[in-house]
């Protein structure tokens, strides 16, 4: 393929994926094959000769679409959101295009830097305590892991590191065996798996915390296990505390937690993959309370954030930390500039050596919407936006909904008043709503 035909292509294929998006409803969500579909539809070995791309396009369509989960189709509900967007996958092509392997400023300074000022950025837009800002002269600082999971093990590894050093500090006759035997780890009983992974990674005890009535961890839960594992001889040294568990979206009372994090040296990470993104907006900061205490915290851009994936946002509060535990400098990945003090290396901050330049989708992403653009994508809908829906629900005459005010919110209420009222017709009830409000959002005003 030459230039001039990629160009030719390259124009059919954004067609191709507009015409997908545009009629995914089309298409049903969930694939219906068997395992190893795939095998029989294509040949047991790499063709000879090349093969021209209509017959590749043509074979997407045969083989591999039937085989899809559309994740973003209107019909999806499973797992998470996956957050896209046309300026996302606009910039995407452009990383793809540039190519860099971003593992040090030197290997591509544009790919470090601006991934440092986007993280800065997001992090304002959080209202995230100072600490956590890289800034020019900050401590802390932001980076892109691939997942939440990969910012979960990655806290947890500097933890552990930090705690080892830590007790030899003040005990040099241990050795580094015997302290790892007796480091303790915590997480909610309601955590995601992936926090128990990383435990099983890093060669800790993992102990898992019982959540109160709302599903939530609390201080004085946490408090009392950890003083029993103390006078049992164990080290407790890192809590990943939730906000938006994943059943149920329970937030942990990380106010009441990470106090007792930071008196008992222990590093507190705060996962917030789902939830994170509903932060940028004011009425739902107040979420976010107790941010200040703790060591790491990270949120999934690439689930509600318009930024698809891969973008899982993470900061830490002394880069240092995170930096310490994973510096390797061999002679073949040094630069003259690395000590200049403006620089970073962000092969320090993540367990691939390589990365790719993923900040464009998070430059092209807030610049194209803008703060006020992002916040109304996560609050879903403005005051008018609900008025509407509201008349027509009414002018339907299928249900019936009075609305309310809540902090100068315009609301729906769906309450439950009749005695005759059984699941179906409230089921019969949100499948009206849910497709009223989907011919309104299709509306080019909207």
């Amino acid at each position: 393929m030459d230039v001039a035909e990629f160009r030719r292509r390259g124009r059919e294929m954004v067609d191709y994926v507009a015409d997908y998006l545009e009629n995914l409803e089309q298409r049903p969500v969930y694939p219906d094959v068997e395992p190893g579909y795939l095998r029989s539809l294509i040949p047991t070995e790499a063709p000879l000769e090349p093969e021209t791309y209509e017959d590749i396009m043509k074979d997407v369509e045969r083989v591999v679409m039937p085989g899809v989960t559309h994740w973003h189709s209107p019909y999806f509900y499973a797992y998470f959101p996956a957050a896209s967007s046309y300026p996302a996958m606009l910039a995407d092509m452009l990383c793809g295009a540039i190519g860099c392997i971003g593992f040090s400023w030197a290997a591509s300074p544009a790919c470090t830097e601006l991934e440092t000022v986007m993280l800065d950025w997001l992090g304002k837009m959080l209202q995230l305590p100072e600490c956590f800002i890289a800034g020019t002269q900050g401590h802390g600082g932001g980076v892109i892991q691939s997942t939440a999971s990969e910012a979960t093990l990655m806290s947890l590894l500097a933890a552990r590191c930090k705690a080892i050093r830590w007790v030899l500090a003040s005990n040099p006759e241990k050795s580094e065996a015997e302290i790892l035997s007796k480091l303790v780890a915590y997480t909610s009983d309601q955590a995601h798996s992936s926090v128990e992974r990383a435990g099983l990674i890093g060669g800790v005890m993992m102990r898992k915390v019982p959540t109160d009535n709302s599903y939530a961890v609390t201080g004085d839960i946490l408090k009392k296990m950890v003083e029993e594992d103390k006078a049992a001889g164990l080290i407790p040294f890192y809590f990943c505390a939730t906000l938006g568990t994943t059943p149920s979206c329970a937030f942990d009372h990380i106010t009441e937690l990470g106090p007792i994090c930071n008196k008992e040296n222990m590093w507190m990470h705060i996962d917030a993959a789902y939830a994170g993104s509903a932060f940028i907006c004011p009425e739902f900061r107040h979420l976010l309370n107790g941010v200040e205490f703790a060591d790491s915290f990270n949120f999934n851009a690439h689930k509600w954030l318009l930024i698809n994936f891969d973008c899982s946002a993470m900061w830490v509060k002394k880069r240092s930390d995170i930096i310490g535990a994973f510096k390797m400098e061999p002679l073949y990945l040094k630069h003259e500039n690395q000590e200049s003090g403006l620089v970073t290396d962000y092969r320090h901050w993540q367990i691939p050596l390589g990365r790719r330049f993923r900040s464009l989708k998070m430059w092209f992403v807030f610049r194209m919407y803008g703060l006020k653009g992002l916040q109304a994508h996560i609050r879903k809908g403005s005051n008018e936006l609900n008025q509407t829906l509201l008349k027509r629900i009414t002018k339907s005459r299928e249900i019936h909904l009075v609305p309310c005010q809540l902090s100068g919110r315009f609301v729906l209420r769906f309450a439950i008043c009749s005695r005759s009222t059984e699941s179906h017709h409230i089921q019969q009830a949100w499948r009206h709503i849910t497709q009223l409000t989907f011919e309104l959002l299709q509306e080019p005003a909207h």
